[in-house]
């Protein structure tokens, strides 16, 4: 007898193909394909999916969930998307492996404008532990790769400067360790210290090892490399790649603003290393704003020595003056904040810094000096990051593939956080038609499955995990905006992760099914 029979959908099973008339059954955890009359079988529930696509569960390759869902574990954000698997530990930050509990939680503290915290104190400090953390308490599965920034951590340290031989071994068994306990590949995020205080050769040695056991190098690559060249920055990932003889995962790939050269010259990029031989993909988000942690745009020399330098930094006048010089206009004159917790400041919520700057009567770059000392670092950036004209080239790309990159807090975030995936079957697919919908489920199902090496996740096959959305894709459209950005899709009917129902109805249930998902073991 099946736990659950949906019966009457159209199938599309995430190889690509066109969809097709049958019932997709439930027992456990793994799922069974019926074709033709069903009447005969027994379960103790039964979905009518007439108007529906059943799809499997979309997967989602950069996600900045890995802290705040431990403390927000029913997910809403993403689940109601059709989200049931996040790559966690993505831009090079990861929150394993540590040596000390205070060496971790200086480094939530760093970063926390950009992945927050989760419940303090934290109560790991091993790959092995973190991933326990998710199993069966979160509603979406969870895989993790390795940041280079908390290895350079514990073989180096905090300070800008190349790591010596032996440092550079005592790295590899970081990486050794943590691809044994359960990472999937070495991730990095070039724009952000201490990882971004690796050199090329220091980053190849280190891939080399995540090589050997399978992984591959997931990158936001060096942004500094641009003033050598526009494509400079992806260069040298596909020289790590070389190097390390490493398969290459560019994420958030996508022309810059309007002006930055032709958006072939990037994805030229990828298809002559393709065509060259190399294992290389990328994702992109599906709006045209970027987010991060505001302390992003800071000089790299400001945060040498950990968050404390930093917040040293911010009180010095002489460092204070320092940074005025060396902080873009750029940064402060388009893009909103988010994520202001102390009462008095949430009145800058969705505000520029010019906007903040004049509400304060201050200097634009004294005002974000002095709300990060009041906000304690946390503040979060978005803005206007890609060419909206050419977006939908990367998105329909079929070395592409579709993820989030969402932050999970604040009261004004990036819309991408509640409508990336969605946005995809209304309108890349349903409105504009720049890909057919197979595709469309295949770039966020099989392909970042296979992109991670999941062996039974993806597809829509007997014997697979039964990680399933039920969508209508006529109705199916993605709410979220700029100004109103906290606003769950709809169409989205029904999520089943790990054949529990999530989603039931539109409701979420409460369940909470989600697995570790660890390379090398079964899934």
């Amino acid at each position: 007898m099946l736990d659950t029979l949906i019966h009457g959908g159209t199938v599309i099973d995430g190889t690509g193909n066109v969809g097709y008339k049958a019932s997709v059954g439930v027992t456990g955890d793994i799922l069974s394909v019926h074709h033709g009359d069903v009447s005969h079988l027994e379960a103790s529930r039964k979905i009518d999916a007439s108007n529906y696509v059943v799809s499997p569960g979309f997967i989602d390759l950069h996600s900045h969930a890995g802290l705040t869902i431990l403390g927000e574990p029913h997910h809403d954000p993403k689940i109601r998307q059709g989200v049931t698997t996040e790559l966690v530990g993505i831009d090079g930050i990861s929150h394993a492996p540590f040596k000390t509990t205070r060496e971790l939680e200086r480094y939530i503290w760093l970063d926390s404008g950009l992945n927050g915290y989760p419940p303090m104190p934290p109560d790991w400090l091993s790959v092995s532990e973190l991933l326990l953390q998710y199993e069966q308490s979160v509603a979406v599965n969870v895989a993790y790769i390795l940041g280079n920034s908390p290895v350079r951590i514990w073989g180096v340290g905090w300070n800008q400067r190349d790591a010596t031989k032996s440092e550079i071994e005592n790295m590899k068994s970081v990486v050794r360790e943590a691809m044994e306990e359960g990472a999937w590949g070495l991730s990095t995020g070039l724009d952000y210290p201490p990882g971004a205080y690796a050199s090329t050769e220091e980053l190849i040695s280190i891939s080399k090892e995540s090589a050997k056991l399978g992984g591959f190098y997931h990158t936001h690559t060096r942004a500094s490399l641009k003033s050598k060249g526009r494509l400079e920055p992806w260069m040298e990932a596909l020289d790590i790649g070389r190097g390390a003889d490493i398969p290459v995962h560019l994420t958030h790939f996508r022309q810059g603003f309007q002006g930055d050269g032709s958006h072939l010259d990037y994805l030229g990029l990828v298809e002559d290393a393709r065509d060259e031989g190399m294992d290389v993909t990328f994702d992109c988000y599906t709006y045209p704003y970027s987010g991060t942690t505001i302390t992003m745009g800071f000089p790299l020399w400001v945060k040498d020595g950990g968050p404390e330098r930093l917040m040293e930094a911010l009180q010095d006048d002489d460092d204070r003056a320092r940074m005025k010089k060396e902080i873009p206009e750029e940064n402060l004159k388009d893009n909103w904040l988010t994520n202001f917790n102390k009462p008095k400041n949430k009145v800058y919520e969705g505000r520029s810094i010019v906007e903040i700057s004049e509400l304060r009567n201050q200097d634009p770059r004294d005002a974000l000096f002095d709300l990060l000392l009041e906000e304690n670092l946390g503040i979060s950036t978005v803005g206007l990051g890609t060419n909206p004209q050419t977006l939908p080239a990367f998105v329909s790309h079929p070395a592409g593939m579709i993820a989030s990159d969402a932050i999970l807090f604040g009261d004004h975030p990036n819309p991408r956080t509640y409508g990336c995936f969605p946005v995809v079957l209304a309108e890349f697919v349903r409105a504009e038609k720049h890909l057919r919908l197979p595709e469309a489920i295949r770039k966020m199902t099989s392909f970042p499955a296979q992109r991670l090496g999941l062996q039974d996740r993806g597809l829509i096959k007997d014997g697979f995990k039964a990680d399933l959305v039920l969508f209508n894709p006529d109705t199916v459209k993605a709410l979220a905006t700029r100004d109103n950005p906290k606003q769950y899709p709809v169409g989205i009917d029904y999520v089943f992760v790990n054949g529990r129902i999530v989603i039931d109805d539109c409701h979420n249930t409460g369940a909470t099914p989600g697995r570790a998902l660890r390379r090398g073991k079964s899934c």
